[in-house]
């Protein structure tokens, strides 16, 4: 090789002593070439990108606000067919609209629920385990890139999201931003960088600086996620990244030249929170080909809930699948509900400001909220019993069960015996025990005491259903049911089935049907979810 990179069988490692801003551009458009992961990756990143797409439409279909904002203010900006700017098109529409317009819109809509998959940045190895959050909220830059290469077709552009969640998924495993208040999306800002430049025709150089551009220039604080009440800049904030992103790899490719080097730049946010002698803090080790993608670590959300509550969640209902307390008892006959967390699940969704969510953004990221829905739900199913006799195990729990977003509407947000329950509610810390145990899994317990003195436990939770560890759930079904159950929220049921076939079957799209992936008739809801009149 001619560049900086040491080549390890399927692996390929930027060194911290080198040029990594270079170097992934260079990684990044060898790998779109001749990098060879396994059917089982890109099955994965299938699976994801079409969990992105459903949670996507649903949330314009049920008005949420900031979705619209931002696919309105695109929209303000339709370009003739006959545009030579790059351009892209936002769900719901067959209209063009500049191409950061389009991104910008899309990723909002898909990270909207807080329903696709999540990272936890951590590898086998004890220097990648730094345990940084991420989403996978990025896919439409990959798609929007259809629109400026026509040779773009499923297959590549599914090797292009595999690409974007290898770098995203191996800067969390490197570098925490949330320990020094950065947002996680930075690293999705990267990754989209240097993906969609490898996509168009950018160079390594190009890609380097627009990197530099975007460390120097757009960095997002989590003050975006501080607060009792959380507002839309917390559920936009990976678009908003992605957008300037995009202005970033397109000003460089017009010839604008940014900050070079920038990871071993002294004054930029990695040596600055992390302090060297020259080198950037850290290696970062990205896959070629075979198995061992990021992708492959990272979780599906089975339902919309924080990705820290699945612990709980799964030993919640467990314990209803188990011992059909819910079936025997009424929610007066509870006491107390106690869940056993690690840190930062203790104090980021345990955390006492949000046992009061007033908003559907603070109640998805309450603990208390999330366990109490889904346990009022229990209560509430009808013959419930004579289901949990019926299922062959957690998966119809799961799916009987599952959080959606009418569960965080204004009426289920104030519904009396969610909050009765939310007040019997308690936390413990676990402890070293526990937080040891974390971000390799989610280390939980749960427990249901009686008025009486009766006791329900669930025992240890580590790897629920939907993370990445976890063998015992069948994956694919629920997430088929889950895609339904939004899809159905979105679209007719024709055009739902001919979407979820398009999507399950992306590898074989043409450049056109790429093109047209986002153009559908979407049913917008008269309210949105967020207000007293939705029901």
């Amino acid at each position: 090789m001619n560049f900086a990179l040491r080549r390890l069988f399927s692996t390929t490692v930027l060194k911290k002593d080198t040029n990594q801003a270079l170097d992934l551009g260079k990684y990044a458009i060898n790998f779109l070439e001749k990098g060879n992961p396994s059917s089982k990756v890109l099955e994965r990143s299938k699976m994801f990108h079409t969990d992105s797409v459903i949670c996507g439409l649903s949330a314009l279909a049920l008005k949420c606000n900031a979705p619209h904002v931002l696919r309105d203010e695109a929209l303000e900006f339709t370009l003739p067919k006959t545009t030579k700017i790059e351009h892209a098109r936002v769900f719901g529409s067959n209209e063009l609209v500049p191409i950061e317009k389009a991104i910008v819109a899309n990723s909002s809509a898909v990270r909207e629920w807080d329903s696709n998959g999540t990272v936890f940045g951590y590898a086998n190895e004890k220097t990648r385990q730094a345990g940084e959050f991420g989403h996978n909220d990025f896919y439409p830059v990959v798609v929007a890139a259809s629109f400026v290469n026509p040779k773009i077709t499923g297959s590549l552009a599914l090797k292009a999201m595999v690409l974007q969640d290898e770098i995203r998924g191996r800067l969390c495993e490197v570098f925490s931003l949330k320990s020094y208040k950065i947002d996680h999306v930075v690293h999705g800002g990267i990754a989209s960088i240097c993906t969609y430049g490898a996509l168009v025709g950018a160079s390594p150089e190009q890609i380097e600086h627009a990197i530099g551009m975007l460390v120097a220039h757009y960095i997002p604080w989590r003050a975006i996620r501080a607060g009792k009440q959380l507002s839309d800049s917390k559920g936009a904030s990976a678009a908003i990244t992605t957008e300037a992103a995009i202005m970033c790899i397109k000003r460089a490719m017009r010839g604008f030249v940014g900050p070079k080097d920038i990871f071993r730049n002294p004054e930029a946010i990695f040596r600055y929170f992390e302090k060297t002698n020259g080198t950037s803090p850290f290696d970062i080790t990205l896959s070629n080909e075979g198995d061992d993608f990021a992708v492959m670590g990272m979780h599906f959300k089975l339902g919309l809930y924080e990705h820290q509550s699945a612990g709980a969640l799964e030993g919640l209902q467990k314990m209803v699948y188990e011992t059909k307390f819910a079936a025997e008892h009424s929610i007066n006959d509870i006491e107390n509900i106690n869940i056993v967390a690690y840190e930062p699940a203790f104090g980021i969704i345990g955390d006492p400001a949000k046992k009061t969510p007033s908003t559907r953004q603070s109640a998805d990221h309450s603990m208390v909220y999330i366990v109490s829905t889904i346990l009022r739900k229990a209560f509430e199913t009808r013959d419930l019993l004579s289901k949990l006799q019926g299922f062959k195990n957690l998966d119809g729990v799961w799916k009987m069960l599952m959080l959606e977003p009418k569960d965080y509407g204004h009426q289920a947000l104030f519904n009396k015996q969610t909050r009765d329950l939310m007040a019997k509610c308690t936390f413990t810390h676990g402890g070293p025990e526990y937080d040891a145990k974390y971000p390799e899994g989610i280390p939980t317990s749960i427990s249901v005491t009686l008025k009486g003195g009766k006791k329900y436990d669930s025992g240890f939770v580590m790897f629920p259903s939907g993370h990445s560890r976890n063998n015992t759930a069948n994956l694919r079904e629920i997430l088929d049911y889950k895609n339904n159950l939004l899809g159905k929220l979105a679209l007719s049921e024709s055009e739902l089935s001919e979407k979820l076939a398009l999507l399950n079957n992306i590898e074989s799209a043409s450049n056109k049907d790429l093109q047209n992936l986002y153009n559908c008739k979407i049913n917008v809801r008269k309210h949105s979810v967020d207000t007293a009149e939705f029901t």
